[in-house]
């Protein structure tokens, strides 16, 4: 089992301006590393007989691999002397994450799931630096002794657990101070197992996730999204105005931009423990949750352009769906349903389970047949058995029922004969998946 605990750290001015200079330096050489892949791919990605005319025959030279790029460390640091102040694992551990992130861009991950291209780290965007080889002797009651930087006082609000091997060890510098991150492990605990579990209309909840309630669940009880970004906007506003009238590279102007990032990371934070408090409270109802397999990245997307006849650009609904796609982001809807809840639910010994969302928000759940409704209609109202509830209630109910395997009953027009023709449509069957 692999766990990570995170403390904050207290340096001296002199060790955070020492470790200030270590993430400048690794910046100019990941930019520089990465910039050497480039040049190789774009010159080498297909073969002689292949090539495009446009293209100019490239130099033979050796592809830029990881064992590679780390052997050219040692040269480094004979022009660069001010390059051997840097510990060496730390150095190495950049060339893993330029190698790492140029394979995702090339190859894709575990899953084939390609990343987009890397980009080149401006400044304060290279944030992280880390020690890959830790140990328990570095720390020594509430100071970590870090090679080449010396003993940095940190808060050690609770304990490390007992029984873990020190693994490696990250310093960062966020909006509002330095850490360390602790990664640990312990071989004799297992990964927590997926709990087997059979879903029953007792021991389960279908959830639906959505902007005017954050979740509904079947059970009928509800819960509102607290907008935390929406009601820091007027002040971000205010800091963003302030600060584009201070001149560029100016003191007023860097603490006016240290301001708003410790705003941003506020809101990430309330945000997140919201989310965490939610999740528990889901959890501790049912040990069975039912979810819809949202796409937000799909929900946000820009509208389609219009084009009339004469060429000219339409009105395409573009600026309410902006509008729309910054609530979908203060509600963090992806990132509740993807990771904390199952996070939450697997420590717990629960089970998510994603199901087919299709048709979940076009029937009634009571009996199943299809109610038709719009984005704008907010309140469920069967014609066929007078169910009346909030639609993402009925939403909620219907989520459980397909998560359990109830067929939907859809009532459509024929294609030749016009007249009413049901049809038995499994959404339930074959959809779901172990979170």
């Amino acid at each position: 089992m692999r766990t990570a605990y995170q403390y904050r750290l207290q340096p001296t001015y002199e060790q955070r301006c020492q470790m200030s200079r270590w993430l400048d330096m690794l910046r100019h050489q990941y930019n520089w590393l990465l910039a050497d892949r480039f040049d190789w791919w774009e010159m080498n990605r297909c073969p002689v007989n292949a090539c495009p005319l446009v293209a100019s025959i490239a130099e033979q030279r050796e592809q830029p691999d990881y064992y590679g790029q780390k052997r050219s460390l040692v040269p480094l640091k004979g022009e660069r002397p001010w390059y051997k102040k840097i510990h060496s694992q730390v150095l190495q551990d950049m060339v893993k994450r330029v190698n790492l992130a140029f394979k995702r861009f090339i190859k894709g991950d575990s899953s084939g799931k390609h990343s987009g291209k890397p980009r080149f780290k401006g400044k304060h965007r290279y944030r992280t630096f880390t020690y890959p080889q830790a140990s328990h002797d570095w720390i020594d009651v509430n100071r970590v002794n870090l090679p080449k930087i010396g003993a940095v006082k940190f808060i050690r609000h609770r304990p490390l657990p007992e029984g873990f091997a020190l693994k490696t060890a990250a310093i960062s510098l966020k909006a509002d101070g330095w850490y360390i991150t602790f990664s640990l492990e312990d071989k004799s605990v297992p990964e927590t197992p997926l709990p087997e579990v059979v879903p029953t209309e007792a021991n389960s909840l279908g959830v639906d996730a959505g902007l005017e309630y954050f979740v509904a669940c079947s059970d009928g009880t509800t819960k509102t999204p607290p907008k935390f970004y929406r009601h820091a906007e007027k002040r971000l506003a205010k800091l963003q105005a302030k600060r584009e009238l201070r001149p560029k590279g100016s003191k007023a102007r860097r603490k006016l931009n240290a301001k708003i990032a410790k705003l941003h990371q506020r809101i990430a934070r309330q945000r997140r423990q919201w989310h965490f408090e939610t999740a528990q409270e889901l959890v501790d109802k049912a040990d069975v949750i039912f979810v819809e397999d949202l796409k937000v990245s799909n929900m946000a997307r820009r509208n389609k352009p219009k084009q009339g006849e004469d060429g000219t650009f339409l009105p395409n609904g573009q600026a309410a769906k902006s509008g729309l796609n910054k609530s979908f982001a203060d509600a963090g809807i992806a990132g509740f349903l993807n990771e904390i809840l199952p996070y939450k639910a697997a420590k717990a010994g629960r089970l998510v389970v994603k199901v087919n969302p299709a048709g979940t928000s076009q029937h009634c759940a009571i009996c199943l047949n299809r109610v038709p409704k719009e984005l704008s209609d907010r309140w469920h109202s069967c014609p066929h058995c007078g169910a009346s509830m909030p639609r993402d209630v009925n939403s909620g109910v219907l989520i459980k029922k397909v998560g359990l395997g109830h067929r939907l009953t859809i009532k459509r027009e024929g294609r030749k004969t016009g007249e009413a023709r049901p049809l038995r449509e499994a959404l339930g069957s074959g959809a779901c998946h172990r979170s």
